[in-house]
């Protein structure tokens, strides 16, 4: 239902030097999107490439329904501040965000937002360039397989099953921007903005979209060295921006299950065997708080009492797995309880 302002949805944009890409856009949106129940907020982040008179002269045409709001940053801030910015000028009960440069198609963004105003338990779905269905070109395979593995460490970090999370369509119930503070003014937006949305419960849908690339000729802006970025992205959104209870956790499991590597292979092969269950201790940091690792570790101690050489190895992955099983069950028992800080 339409809020009463009459703004059933925001679609927000974020412009910088897209000149050459803004006339069809805007035919775009008017031919999905021309209703009076709809604003379009776009952000032009400080472009120098006469974008700025562009949506300008858009904008003065009037030859549209929907509510146009144009907001102009001085400087170029990066595509997470434009959008930071178009939000909180968003009056709309649900949000698209959309990027300029039409890779992704705005006919994509309408069937999301037709798709999820039927189904009112959906909040939130993203767009995936990697579900079948829907025309693709993409001749950047560095960027592909970065995008793929950033997905890939996501889904370890949070629990989740996304294949993109880096496509830059989505759309999103009123109810999950006001859960989440975003931060992050670059490119890496895309991995706060998921990471936020899981950490307050919100379960993501996907719906596989058409992607057209574009070259560094087009104005294609983002680069390798955003890829290595997104890395330590990852690393701060999963790792450090956690409650203290979590981060006690994660330096409590780290610690513990680089103790027990240190009780595997030799020589070198301790070394690696410290590290992969060091990293292994962090990952369960995140999930289980340290009442519930203590009864993982607990277990992976008993099983290291039985067994000789590969059969002690054997018997404490058997029991790390029953550890695993029985902390999992008593996480859920305690977990709408005063004591979940600790389990």
């Amino acid at each position: 239902m339409p809020l009463e302002n009459n703004k059933e949805l925001s679609i927000v944009i974020p412009v910088f030097n897209e000149i050459n890409f803004l006339y069809k856009l805007f035919d775009q949106i008017k031919l999905y999107f021309n209703k009076e129940s709809v604003e379009v907020i776009i952000v032009d982040d400080g472009s120098t490439d006469g974008s700025n008179n562009v949506l300008r002269e858009l904008k003065e045409k009037k030859d549209y329904k929907f509510f146009f709001k144009l907001i102009q940053l001085d400087i170029n801030s990066g595509k997470g501040k434009a959008i930071q910015t178009g939000i909180k000028n968003s009056e709309g009960e649900y949000i698209i965000l959309q990027d300029a440069d039409l890779e992704l198609d705005t006919k994509d963004a309408k069937e999301m937002f037709d798709m999820i105003i039927k189904n009112k338990d959906i909040k939130c779905i993203f767009g995936s360039r990697y579900l079948s269905g829907k025309l693709k070109k993409n001749n950047y395979f560095f960027n592909n397989l970065i995008g793929k593995i950033n997905s890939l460490i996501f889904n370890i970090f949070f629990s989740q099953s996304l294949s993109d999370v880096h496509c830059g369509l989505k759309i999103l119930h009123k109810s999950v921007i006001e859960k989440i503070k975003l931060s992050v003014n670059d490119f890496g937006i895309e991995i706060d903005l998921a990471s936020q949305i899981v950490r307050n419960n919100f379960f993501i849908y996907e719906f596989g979209v058409s992607y057209f690339f574009r070259s560094k000729a087009q104005g294609k802006k983002i680069t390798w060295v955003d890829g290595l970025k997104s890395f330590y992205y990852l690393i701060k959104v999963r790792f450090f921006d956690n409650s203290s209870s979590t981060n006690i956790s994660i330096f409590y499991s780290t610690i513990y299950m680089a103790y027990v590597g240190s009780h595997f292979g030799m020589g070198l092969g301790t070394t690696l065997f410290i590290i992969i269950f060091a990293i292994i201790g962090s990952i369960l940091g995140i999930h289980f708080k340290v009442l519930s690792s203590t009864i993982i570790f607990l277990f992976i101690y008993i099983g290291s009492l039985f067994g000789q050489g590969n059969g002690t190895t054997l018997s404490v992955v058997i029991f790390f797995f029953s550890g695993l099983f029985l902390a999992k069950k008593i996480k859920k028992y305690f977990l709408q309880s005063s004591f979940k800080n600790y389990f």
